[in-house]
């Protein structure tokens, strides 16, 4: 599934609630959502890091949703490697140690 299709099977499934919801509301929970990432990076499996990861994605594209931001136009920022440096690899913190 590409971005865009995944962007608009997000807002079929559950655009009614997020709008009810709102912006700030849905926020909230996407940042909930990293944590749930965060505990399942280190404390749990792969299969458990999957959801966590799948519900992050799919909170974000919710986020992308509500915002009029197109993901995949988003994405193409990256599409060439790093967009600060235009290097790939990221070429940031060997040209300037300073930066992570």
């Amino acid at each position: 599934m590409d971005l865009g299709q995944l962007q608009r099977t997000i807002a079929a499934t559950y655009g009614v609630q997020d709008r009810a919801r709102g912006v700030d509301g849905t926020f909230a929970w996407f940042v909930e959502e990293v944590g749930e990432l965060s505990r399942a990076i280190r404390r749990q499996g792969h299969d458990e890091r999957v959801v966590e990861f799948s519900d992050v994605l799919a909170w974000l594209v919710t986020l992308a949703e509500m915002t009029g931001v197109d993901l995949a136009e988003a994405a193409e920022r990256y599409a060439d490697g790093c967009p600060k440096c235009d290097a790939s690899p990221c070429r940031c913190g060997v040209d300037d140690p300073s930066r992570p």
